[in-house]
């Protein structure tokens, strides 16, 4: 039996109608609310993988944005994981900002993780704000905390599927999966790392089965329902396919 852990990004709100979509197919679920409003030191041991694999003999993890984040670093750090599925994914660690003062997004064993601080001075020029090259320029600006704030993706020993909207208005997602291909492959070209990508997509693809997420900051998110169905559409198989193992 396979059990797949599903996480919402920076929403805040579980990715309930995946979920369903998911269960359909036989698949054990769970799509936790992982942080209450600051995502700010999450102990990546506070994810109830423990609770999944009590039942389980195959753990997946999937996530959106933040939640690929997540479910990547939880693939790092623990061997039972076997698939990893990225949607938006992230290849760096960033910082949460709370009264002028930045931590870490996660934690791990009671110790921060590196990440990438915020670059104070920048700010956005469209509405509503898009904040890709505000991510770019802090890898610009903190090249030695962005080196430390890598994702160990090599680390990560099983196949991860990474999905990837070519028209992500959030951050650079295409180029963050691109920079987790690099790294897994200079490691060990063993490794399975699969990207599909759509030009006309956004952050958020929708899966057969869904409708559009709704909630969170509001944003720029790109891409528009027409060009994410379709990159839900296609990916849907390849999703499937490595949940079956």
């Amino acid at each position: 039996m396979t059990g797949v852990l599903l996480l919402h990004g920076s929403s805040g709100v579980p990715d309930l109608q995946r979920a369903e979509v998911l269960e359909q197919q036989g698949y054990d679920v769970l799509a936790p609310t992982w942080f209450d409003e600051r995502v700010s030191e999450i102990p990546l041991e506070s994810f109830p993988l423990d609770e999944l694999a009590a039942r389980n003999d195959r753990l997946v993890v999937m996530g959106s944005s933040y939640g690929a984040a997540a479910a990547l670093l939880l693939g790092t750090v623990d061997d039972r994981v076997d698939v990893v599925v990225g949607c938006a994914p992230a290849a760096h660690v960033w910082a949460w900002i709370e009264d002028g003062v930045q931590t870490s997004h996660w934690s791990w064993q009671g110790k921060p993780l590196p990440f990438v601080p915020f670059d104070l001075d920048w700010e956005p020029t469209d509405h509503p704000p898009s904040y890709v090259d505000g991510y770019r320029q802090r890898l610009r600006k903190f090249p030695a905390e962005a080196k430390e704030a890598e994702i160990p993706a090599e680390r990560f020993r099983g196949e991860l599927l990474l999905l990837v909207g070519g028209d992500d208005k959030v951050w650079p997602s295409a180029e963050f999966a691109e920079h987790l291909v690099r790294r897994r492959a200079a490691a060990d070209g063993e490794l399975v790392t699969t990207v599909l990508t759509s030009p006309e997509a956004g952050h958020r693809l929708v899966l057969p089965g869904e409708q559009p997420k709704v909630g969170g900051q509001q944003m720029a998110r790109g891409g528009n329902e027409q060009a994410d169905r379709a990159f839900g559409a296609l990916v849907w198989p390849h999703i499937l396919r490595v949940l079956a193992g």
